[in-house]
């Protein structure tokens, strides 16, 4: 590999570690919430949690550009805090990515959260256990699958994407110029071969993401095999 492809697999990863990061930590309270809330607000909150799944990503990410430019409120609001402009630098890239990514991260969460037995969070509480030892001796334990899924599908998706990433980011090297935007640079330059062999890589990233996937969360009575 080239040191432009290292520069992008490495950028690439670090975008996807700390946007994982990121989403389970903004994402955890939010799918708790919506898998308890009886709030009549949960449906508006579900569904602008799930826009990424519909809008394209050309939408997102000019309605962000619109947002993190010199005349948008986040733009104006970095700006005069110091931190100059989102736009074309990583810390922008995170900020798309962590709301492209975040139906694939609250919503397996929250699904895992509603499948809890409500029975084991009342005798929590029986035994003098707070709403915090509740969440997080019990509730998060029970979570675990969902966590793993809503960790891995957050990560893999973030290292997949590209509409988003190219308006917000550009095509920078060293900066903002992820795996997918110099698979289009390839294919742009008509280099097929390169864009073949970074695209090929890809691939087998989804595939063993999805087969690990499967492997650890099928039912331990398929993991263990018939009873004898």
């Amino acid at each position: 590999m080239t040191p432009a492809e290292w520069s992008a697999v490495r950028l690439t990863a670090e975008l996807a570690g700390l946007t994982t990061v990121l989403l389970l930590l903004l994402g955890t309270p939010i799918a708790w919430w919506l898998a308890r809330t009886q709030s009549a607000a949960k449906p508006v909150v579900a569904s602008i949690v799930a826009l990424p799944l519909v809008l394209p990503p050309t939408v997102i990410g000019f309605y962000l550009l619109l947002l993190m430019g010199p005349h948008g409120p986040v733009g104006e609001l970095t700006t005069a805090l110091g931190l100059g402009r989102l736009p074309f630098t990583f810390g922008g890239l995170v900020v798309a990515s962590v709301l492209c990514s975040m139906p694939f991260v609250v919503q397996p969460l929250q699904q895992a959260f509603e499948a809890i037995d409500e029975r084991t969070l009342e005798a929590a509480a029986t035994l003098r256990a707070g709403p915090w030892d509740r969440f997080f001796t019990v509730a998060l334990p029970q979570a675990r699958p969902g966590i793993l899924t809503a960790s891995v599908l957050g990560f893999a998706h973030t290292v997949g994407e590209f509409g988003v990433v190219l308006m917000i980011g550009g095509n920078i090297e060293g900066s903002t110029r992820t795996l997918s935007v110099l698979i289009y640079d390839h294919v742009e330059a008509a280099e097929f071969a390169q864009a073949h062999r970074l695209a090929a890589g890809m691939v087998g990233f989804a595939m063993m993401v999805l087969l690990s996937l499967y492997l650890l969360n099928r039912p331990r009575r398929e993991r263990v095999g018939p009873a004898a």
